[in-house]
C-alpha cells in the first residue's frame, strides 16, 4: 500500500523521495496551484518563501554539519541546492526558481511517486495506509483543525515574516560596495553603509511606519530566530546595529573605515538580477516598506520584486503528542515531519522529512528502526521534538547545543571540529544499519 505524504514543501518532498528510493509507492498531495497560502506564489514543489539561503556551508558550524549529513544520506533537497547554488560567501544560497524546478522535475519523473494537485481538509484514516503530515507552518485552517482533532490538542501558533527582494538594475552601485565579512576584496554581498545620523533616522522611520492590521492570533509571540525588523528596532536604538545591520568585518572602500551600520543584500539568483534584504523580514504595510526601505543608501529608486509580509506559523507541542518516530500517540498511522513538528529552517525541515520518511517506510514494512543517534545533527533535531523541555516547547534551529556534548576535557578550540567528525562517523554507522534492514 502506498504511503500518503501531505504537503509538497521541503519536508514532504524529501520524505517522498526517500520512500521512493526504498521502493515504496508514494501519494504526494500538494494543494498548489489549486490554492496558495498567503506566502506562496509558485506552483513548483519545495518553494522557498523566506530567504534563499540555507545558511553556513562551514563544516564546523551546526548548519554546515547538517547539510553534510543530508548529503551523506542522499537528500534530494541538498542535491538540488548544490546544483542551483549562487555565490554567498561561506553560506549556501540558491537560485530559488531553479531550485524548486529541479525538485519538481525529479519527483514528477519518479515512477513510484504519484503527485496529486488538490487540497485535503482532513487527515486520511488508517484504512488508507500510513500518512506523513508535512504541511508546514502554513497549514490551512481546515486541515489544522483536523490535526487538532486527532491529536487532542489545539496546537500552537506564532507569526513569521519574510524579507523584501529588490531588482539589481534599480540599485545605485556607486553608493554600495561588494564584500563578505572579514574577506579581502570583493565579496558575495552588496553592502549599503550608514553613518550614525542616517542610521538613527532609519530606525525612527521603522518605528513610526504603519504596520499590518492585527491578525486574530496577535497575542502570540514571534519566533526569536526570525523577528520582524520593527520588533528589533522597538527593543532599543542600537539593537539593529548589533543585529542584521552590524558592520563588523566590513570596510567601506569609500572611507577606508568601518561604517556605523550596514544593510546587506544577497543575490537571489545566479544572474544576480534580484537581491534579498538580509535580515529585514517585516510586518510594515507595503506603502510603508517602499518609503522606509528607499532610505537605505543605494535603494533610493529601488524596484521591489517582492515586499515583505507576515503570516501565521503553526507547530505542534511534539514532545507531548508524538513518539520517537514522529508518529501520533493517538493515531499511529499518522506521522509528522518538518516545521509543524517544531524544527525551524529549510535544512532542518529537510532533515525531518528525510528521517521521518525512512522511519515511516521501514515501519510500514514491519521493521522497527532505531532513530539516528543524538551525536548527529539529524538525530539531535529529532530528539528535540521528542524530549519535553523544562519550560515552553518552541521551534529550534540546528545548533551544537542540542547535539550530545563531547567528552570532558575536549580542547575548546577543537570542540566543533571533533563534534563534526564524531557526528559524521556516527551517521555513517546508522546509515549502514538502515540500509541493512531493507532490500
Amino acid at each position: 500500500m502506498a504511503i500518503t505524504v501531505l504537503g509538497g514543501g521541503l519536508a514532504g518532498s524529501e520524505a517522498a523521495w526517500q520512500l521512493a528510493k526504498m521502493g515504496i509507492p508514494v501519494r504526494l498531495i500538494e494543494m498548489k496551484p489549486h490554492r496558495y497560502s498567503p506566502a506562496h506564489g509558485s506552483p513548483d514543489l519545495a518553494e522557498l518563501v523566506c530567504s534563499n539561503s540555507l545558511r553556513s556551508s562551514v563544516l564546523q558550524s551546526a548548519a554546515g554539519l547538517l547539510k553534510e549529513e543530508l548529503r551523506c544520506l542522499g537528500s534530494l533537497i541538498m542535491e538540488a541546492a548544490d546544483a542551483t547554488a549562487v555565490p554567498a560567501g561561506k553560506a549556501l544560497a540558491v537560485d530559488r526558481g531553479a531550485f524548486s524546478r529541479f525538485i519538481t522535475e525529479r519527483l514528477v519523473a519518479e515512477p513510484l511517486v504519484s503527485l496529486e494537485r488538490r487540497e485535503l481538509t482532513r487527515v486520511p484514516g488508517a484504512e488508507e495506509g500510513a500518512v506523513i503530515v508535512a504541511t508546514g507552518p502554513l497549514t490551512t485552517d481546515a486541515l489544522a483543525q483536523d490535526v487538532a482533532r486527532i491529536l487532542g490538542s489545539g496546537g500552537l501558533y506564532f507569526y513569521d515574516a519574510i524579507a523584501p527582494i529588490v531588482t539589481a538594475e534599480s540599485l545605485e552601485p556607486s553608493k554600495l560596495f561588494s564584500a563578505s565579512r572579514y574577506a579581502d576584496g570583493e565579496g558575495d554581498y552588496l553592502n549599503a553603509p550608514f553613518d550614525e545620523p542616517a542610521y538613527r533616522r532609519f530606525v525612527q522611520e521603522i518605528l513610526e511606519a504603519d504596520k499590518v492590521d492585527p491578525y486574530p492570533f496577535d497575542n502570540i509571540p514571534h519566533f526569536e530566530g526570525c523577528l520582524p525588523v520593527e520588533e528589533l528596532a522597538r527593543r532599543g536604538p542600537d539593537t539593529l546595529a548589533f543585529g542584521p545591520m552590524k558592520p563588523v568585518g566590513l570596510t567601506d572602500p569609500a572611507t577606508g573605515a568601518r561604517p556605523f551600520a550596514v544593510v546587506q543584500l544577497r543575490a537571489e539568483n545566479k544572474d544576480r538580477t534580484l537581491y534579498n534584504l538580509v535580515g529585514f523580514q517585516t510586518k510594515m504595510t507595503h506603502p510603508a516598506q517602499e518609503r522606509v526601505f528607499r532610505l537605505i543608501p543605494g535603494l533610493e529608486n529601488a524596484v521591489f520584486a517582492r515586499l515583505g509580509s507576515i503570516h501565521r506559523n503553526t507547530y505542534l507541542e511534539a514532545p507531548s503528542l508524538l513518539d520517537r518516530f514522529s508518529r501520533s500517540l493517538t493515531h499511529p498511522h499518522v506521522f509528522f515531519a518538518g516545521q509543524i513538528t517544531g524544527v525551524e529552517g529549510y535544512i532542518e525541515s529537510t532533515a525531518s522529512g528525510l528521517v521521518v520518511g525512512i522511519m515511516a517506510g521501514l515501519l510500514s514494512l514491519g521493521i522497527t528502526p532505531e532513530p539516528p543517534p543524538s551525536e548527529t545533527a539529524v538525530g539531535a533535531l529529532l530528539k528535540h521534538t521528542r524530549d519535553k523541555p523544562s519550560g515552553k516547547y518552541e521551534p529550534m534551529n540546528v545548533n551544537f547545543g542540542i547535539i550530545d556534548p563531547p567528552p570532558p576535557g575536549t580542547p575548546k578550540k577543537r570542540k566543533k571540529e571533533l563534534l563534526a567528525d564524531r557526528a559524521l562517523a556516527a551517521l555513517r554507522v546508522w546509515k549502514a544499519e538502515i540500509e541493512r534492514l531493507y532490500p
